[in-house]
C-alpha cells in the first residue's frame, strides 16, 4: 500500500486515524494550524508550571487498548484509575461528596439526605447499563450510509427504552432520586457532552453506567498530553510526517476528486486521500464553501456551550482538594437551564477545578500547585464580547477561596485564560462552542455531518462533530469508523 494520506489537524481523532493507516502501509502526513499537536487535548507550559488545556481525564480505556491492538503497538502512555472519580462541593456547606465506584462507600454519604440511596442508585445504574448494552453497538460503533439505514438500525433497539427518548437527562434522574444533592451530582455528567441535563436527552444516562459501574475515569501519568506525545512518537516511528503552523484555507478539485488543499501561504498540499480532523461542519462551510454549511445554516445548527478556562500557578500547596473537583452554586437548576443564553450573571451553576500537580508533581515547581479551572458559559452566539473575563475569573477565584477557606489570590504567580474567543481562534471552533455540534436527537448518528464527503470520493472526516460524537473515547471510535471507510473504498 503506497497511498499518500494528508490529515488536516492533529487532535486525538486525527492522530488515531493516522496511526491506524500508517500501520496498514499508508504514507501519512499531517498539517496542523498550531505549533504543536493535540487539538483540544493540549498542554500549556508557563512560568515553570504545566497545565492540561482541555480534557483532564478519560473513560472507556478499552477503546485505547483496542486502538493499540489494531496497530500492533504497545500502549505509548500510562494511565491509572481514579478513586474517587471526583469530589462535589455545594455552596453554603462544608460537606464534600466523594464519588466512589464502590456503591457502599458512595451510599454512606447520602444516608441522611436520600433515604434508601443504595437501592435507588442500583436501580438507576441497572437501567443505564441496559441502555448502554442495547444501544452502543447499534448507534455508536458503526457507520451508516443513509438516514433510512440508521432509522432501521434504531428499530432494532429494545422498545422498552422508548419512554426514555421522551425525557431529558434531568427528568430521568428525577425518576430515581428526590434530594437536590443526589439529582445534581448524578446529572453532572450531562455537562461532559457540552450541554446541560435540561437539554440533553435521557438516553445519555448510559454515561452513568460507564462512569460508576463499567470503567470509571482515568488519569494519565505525566498529564493528559502524554497521550499526544506517545501517539506522535509512534506515528513518527511509522514514518508519518508533521507540518505545524499550517492552516488550510482553500482547495482544488477535479471530477469529484479533491486534488489538493492550499494553506495560508499559498502552498498546495496534494495526496491520494484526505482526512479532515478539523470541525466537520465548519470545514465544509469555510473551506469547501458548501451551501448546506453556509454561515446562515451553521448559525441554525445546535452547538455546545462555550467554556471559560483558566490556568493558575500557585506558590503554595492546596491540601483541601483532590485531583478532580466540582463546585456547585445555589442556582444549579435555574442558571443551568439558561447557561447558553444568559451572559449577565457572575454566579455559575458549577465550575470544575483540576489539580494536575496532585498526581503529577513534575507539573509544578516544588511546594507549588497547578490548578486548571473550567466554567460553562455561553458561546459566542449568545455572548460575543469578553472584556469582563477578568471580573468573572476573579469572582470564581474568590468563591473557590471562600469554599476551601484559603485565599489563593495572594499566591498566584501564573495565570492564563481562554474565553470562547480564544477557543474559537486557536482551535477553529464555531462560535467557541467547546465540543462542537451538540448531541441533539437530530444531530446524532446519521443525522450528524457524515464522516465521508458528499462530493469528493477521496475525502473523509474524523472528530467530535462527525460520528459518533464528542469525547476522547468517541474520537478513537471515530478513527476506527473512518478507517473502515477508507480501507473498503475502491480509489480510482
Amino acid at each position: 500500500m503506497n497511498k499518500n494520506v494528508l490529515i488536516v489537524g492533529t487532535g486525538l481523532g486525527g492522530l488515531s486515524t493516522g496511526l491506524r493507516l500508517a500501520k496498514r502501509g499508508y504514507h501519512v502526513e499531517f498539517v496542523e494550524k498550531n505549533n504543536q499537536a493535540g487539538g483540544r487535548l493540549n498542554q500549556l507550559k508557563k512560568d515553570g508550571f504545566t497545565f492540561d488545556i482541555g480534557p483532564s481525564f478519560f473513560s472507556m480505556p478499552y477503546e485505547f487498548e483496542e486502538l493499540m491492538k489494531d496497530c500492533n503497538t504497545d500502549m505509548p502512555f500510562e494511565f491509572v484509575e481514579l478513586d474517587p472519580l471526583y469530589t462535589v462541593n455545594f455552596r453554603g456547606s462544608d460537606r464534600k461528596f466523594s464519588l466512589y465506584k464502590d456503591i457502599d462507600k458512595l451510599s454512606e454519604q447520602f444516608v441522611d439526605i436520600e433515604p434508601d440511596f443504595k437501592n435507588k442508585f442500583k436501580a438507576y445504574l441497572k437501567k443505564c447499563e441496559q441502555l448502554y448494552n442495547d444501544t452502543v453497538d447499534i448507534a455508536i460503533k458503526q457507520n451508516f450510509d443513509s438516514i433510512p439505514a440508521y432509522v432501521k438500525a434504531l428499530m432494532g433497539v429494545n422498545p422498552v427504552h422508548l419512554p426514555v427518548l421522551l425525557k431529558n437527562f434531568w427528568k430521568q434522574v428525577n425518576c430515581y432520586f428526590e434530594s437536590k444533592e443526589a439529582r445534581q451530582i448524578i446529572s453532572l455528567i450531562a455537562f461532559f457532552l457540552g450541554r446541560t441535563p435540561f437539554d440533553t436527552n435521557a438516553i445519555y444516562t448510559l454515561l452513568s453506567h460507564i462512569e460508576f459501574s463499567h470503567t470509571g475515569y482515568y488519569n494519565v501519568k505525566g498529564g493528559m498530553y502524554a497521550i499526544v506525545t506517545g501517539l506522535v512518537k509512534e506515528l513518527e516511528k511509522s514514518g508519518a510526517v508533521f507540518h505545524y503552523n499550517t492552516e488550510i484555507t482553500d482547495y482544488t478539485a477535479n471530477n469529484g476528486k479533491l486534488t489538493g488543499l492550499t494553506d495560508q501561504n499559498g502552498k498546495k498540499w496534494e495526496a491520494d486521500i484526505f482526512v479532515i480532523n478539523a470541525d466537520a461542519a465548519l470545514f465544509r462551510g469555510i473551506v469547501f464553501k458548501r451551501k448546506k454549511y453556509s454561515p446562515a445554516k451553521l448559525a441554525k445548527m445546535d452547538w455546545t456551550m462555550g467554556y471559560l478556562t483558566f490556568y493558575v500557578g500557585l506558590d503554595t500547596k492546596i491540601e483541601q482538594i483532590e485531583h478532580h473537583n466540582y463546585f456547585l452554586g445555589n442556582n444549579y437548576e435555574e442558571y443551568a437551564k439558561d447557561v447558553m443564553k444568559n451572559p449577565g450573571t457572575l454566579e455559575k451553576p458549577y465550575y470544575y477545578v483540576n489539580a494536575v500537580s496532585k498526581s503529577n508533581p513534575d507539573c509544578a515547581p516544588e511546594g507549588c500547585e497547578s490548578l486548571f479551572f473550567v466554567c460553562p458559559v455561553p458561546n459566542l452566539q449568545f455572548k460575543k464580547e469578553w472584556s469582563d473575563k477578568e471580573e468573572i475569573i476573579r469572582s470564581i477565584i474568590d468563591d473557590f477561596s471562600d469554599r476551601i477557606k484559603q485565599d489563593i489570590s495572594k499566591h498566584i504567580i501564573s495565570l492564563s485564560a481562554y474565553t470562547p474567543e480564544e477557543w474559537q481562534n486557536r482551535f477553529n471552533l464555531y462560535s467557541g462552542a467547546g465540543l462542537g455540534l451538540s448531541h441533539a436527537m437530530l444531530q446524532i448518528g446519521a443525522f450528524r455531518p457524515k464522516n465521508y464527503d458528499e462530493e469528493f470520493f477521496n475525502t473523509f472526516y474524523v472528530g467530535a462533530s462527525t460520528i459518533p460524537g464528542a469525547g476522547l473515547p468517541m474520537a478513537v471510535i471515530s478513527s476506527k469508523l473512518v478507517v473502515e471507510r477508507i480501507c473498503r473504498y475502491q480509489f480510482n
